[in-house]
């Protein structure tokens, strides 16, 4: 039974809860960066769960054009300390530096997953309840608009039936497969 025993709870907890902080922040530089509804409910939400760490670190790091470098950064710093937690926990020892060279490629594929899921909820609000009005969907076709707009403008529907969602998610997918493992490499990740 040994150390796995708790290992894996505390591990998980540790990825749950800095996982979802980690979320929420790449939300708001992402929904940012398209320039998303501020006053939508669920943008409020995000903007008021990242503010309080968001503000200090922003005297210090300035925005860059429409990008926010300073929740990027964020992002970046937590996903380190979520690993370096994780091999703590592992009784690996601690590694600064590896964390933060390991962080780079999960941002990247935390970021696909956001818009894959984004899009997955989209496609199946869809066929549930076409045509209605709700808050975070809005908020997920505002997200998914730049990537979805391209494909949309080269695969017209086929009667009645949008086949672009299931193209770009083909892409995403393979994005994440011929993108992740090289960058994993580089950084020398053992995740």
């Amino acid at each position: 039974m040994g150390s796995d025993y708790l290992t894996n709870p505390l591990v998980f907890l540790i990825q749950v809860l800095l996982g979802a902080y980690i979320l929420v922040v790449m939300l708001r530089f992402l929904l940012q960066y398209v320039r998303a509804d501020f006053y939508n409910p669920l943008s409020q939400f995000v903007v008021k769960v990242t503010s309080p760490v968001l503000h200090p670190l922003r005297r210090v790091i300035p925005a860059m054009g429409k990008m926010d470098v300073s929740s990027l950064v964020l992002a970046w710093l937590l996903k380190a300390v979520e690993l370096i937690l994780i091999l703590l926990v592992m009784g690996e020892g601690l590694n600064l530096i590896g964390p933060l060279l390991w962080a780079i490629p999960e941002l990247v594929m935390l970021t696909i997953n956001i818009f894959l899921f984004s899009i997955l909820v989209l496609v199946i609000a869809s066929w549930i309840s076409p045509g209605t009005y709700n808050p975070a969907l809005s908020l997920l076709t505002t997200l998914t608009d730049p990537i979805m707009r391209p494909a949309r403008q080269m695969i017209p529907p086929i009667s009645g039936l949008d086949l672009s969602p299931m193209v770009v998610i083909i892409g995403l997918y393979l994005l994440q497969m011929l993108l992740i493992p090289p960058l994993r490499y580089i950084t020398g990740s053992p995740f």
